[in-house]
């Protein structure tokens, strides 16, 4: 399960998470990892768009923290990769940048522990193309590929 921060103008408009450029980079990072769009569950923080595509207030991220949980409960993801700041800090608790955080494995504790990758998000990656930023993304997918192999 990958969870973002909330709908962009393109996904408030098609009605699904991840489809402009952020989402085609997001779908090349999954097929990287041996799955395909449809085999992963994509979700947001928050469920629509904030005025001027702003980050969430930590209000609006509460609003909608419930719908988000209950959606984890349902898919049960074996592992979830927190793509950004906004949902390692609304879902976890963890107020650190996501730099300093990103590839170390969290916890998300509700029905069960589930295992947590924090990575940087697609648009980020688009914004600092660098071979630096790419590494640690794709080091991050990788470790989640892994953690689903050793505990299917």
């Amino acid at each position: 399960m990958f969870i973002g921060e909330g709908p962009g103008k393109d996904e408030d408009q098609q009605g699904r998470p991840f489809v402009g450029k952020a989402g085609e980079l997001l779908d090349k990072m999954i097929g990287g990892i041996g799955f395909k769009r449809e085999q992963v569950y994509i979700a947001n923080v928050v469920k629509c768009r904030p005025p001027d595509n702003r980050t969430p207030t930590p209000q609006e991220s509460q609003t909608c923290l419930g719908y988000l949980k209950r959606q984890i409960e349902l898919i049960d993801p074996g592992v979830i990769v927190t793509l950004g700041a906004t949902p390692l800090r609304e879902l976890l608790g963890i107020q650190t940048g996501i730099t300093k955080v990103r590839g170390s494995w969290q916890r998300l504790e509700l029905h069960r522990a589930i295992p947590v990758m924090p990575t940087f998000h697609p648009a980020y990656v688009l914004r600092q193309y660098t071979n630096e930023v790419r590494g640690a993304v794709w080091a991050d997918l990788k470790a989640a590929r892994a953690w689903l192999e050793e505990h299917p």
